[in-house]
């Protein structure tokens, strides 16, 4: 089984699970954390893909970096392990936020600017483009980025839409010589 269609398949289960137990919001934010310390703590991936470590001293690991998630996490970080599938756990974090937006109608986007965006310049940009994708609301990421000139770029996806003045000035030129 390739290791995408592994992710999806508990991706879809921990899905399942946060629905009957009314845990959507929290497993979420549980499974970002976890996301965000499998990739970046290359040092406890070894650990946990070392042969030489007994599977007792692994789930110890598991238990003690992850005390404070719920017992779901937990678990299926535990099983992850015994399987020998700790590598999935960022592609199955990706496939369970994908699973919880298509349900909530929320969709992650990524916004670059000169300046940080405040919150009601990122609630504005939320409504407009939530509407034209047909989504409830934008999870906004502002990336601040100070080789733009002015305006804003924004990636929903794999759409983008430039709204830069660098990306004004490039469709203007591609008009004038096509």
């Amino acid at each position: 089984m390739s290791q995408t269609l592994a992710a999806k398949r508990y991706a879809n289960a921990l899905f399942q699970i946060a629905k009957e137990e009314n845990q959507i919001d929290r497993l979420e934010t549980e499974i970002r954390t976890v996301k965000d310390v499998f990739e970046t703590n290359g040092r406890f991936i070894e650990f946990l893909e070392h042969p030489k470590v007994s599977m007792e001293n692994k789930k110890q690991a598991i238990a003690e970096a992850f005390a404070t998630a719920s017992p779901s996490i937990q678990n299926l970080l535990m099983l992850l392990v015994e399987r020998h599938r700790e590598t999935i756990v960022p592609d199955l974090a990706d496939e369970f936020i994908l699973l919880v937006n298509e349900h909530t109608g929320i969709v992650d986007a990524k916004v670059y600017s000169v300046k940080p965006l405040s919150n009601a310049e990122q609630e504005g940009i939320s409504k407009v483009f939530a509407r034209k994708i047909g989504k409830q609301a934008l999870r906004i990421e502002n990336i601040v980025d100070s080789n733009l000139l002015g305006g804003i770029k924004i990636r929903i996806g794999n759409r983008i839409f430039d709204g830069t003045v660098q990306g004004k000035l490039d469709r203007l030129e591609r008009s004038l010589l096509g």
